[in-house]
């Protein structure tokens, strides 16, 4: 084996959006509202291998806006990316896949998510950037401690 093959890589090979819903459950009446919307936002991040040195990384969005109790829209996306890693330490392989990926994914998932909501008849929500570092790292620790917690 020559040097060369035991060089790291990390290519993106595809980024795609593999779903996207959005339910107006109170349209057309929700638009003559006049107050603003509250907004919630949920986050949530995987990765598979799907062949040998070829992973898939997906950010999941969820947007619900609400206007006292009932609901404006809906909006949920999940954005995905192929990625080619090889030789990458082990170590390192589920940083890469929990922060690197999903920062390289994130962006064109904002882009979609303010656009679908905007083509729906509502203000875009231009979501906030996400530190994929320290939810990566409340992640390991959520687990940490589920593992070390006995079931009740």
């Amino acid at each position: 084996m020559s040097d060369e093959n035991l060089q790291p890589v990390f290519q993106i090979q595809r980024v795609y959006l593999k779903d996207m819903s959005l339910e107006q459950p109170n349209s057309p009446s929700i638009f003559l509202e006049q107050e603003a919307p509250t907004i919630e936002v949920s986050l949530d991040v995987g990765a598979e291998s799907i062949a040998e040195g070829i992973y898939e990384s997906t950010v999941t969005i969820t947007v619900t806006a609400k206007l006292k109790d009932k609901v404006a829209f809906l909006v949920e996306g999940k954005q995905a990316g192929i990625f080619e890693a090889r030789n990458i330490p082990a170590e390192q392989m589920d940083p890469l896949l929990g922060i690197g990926c999903p920062n390289i994914v994130y962006p064109y998932l904002r882009a979609n998510i303010a656009d679908v909501i905007s083509r729906a008849g509502f203000p875009p929500v231009h979501l906030a950037e996400i530190n994929f570092e320290a939810f990566y790292q409340q992640r390991q620790q959520a687990m940490a401690q589920a593992a070390t917690t006995p079931a009740q």
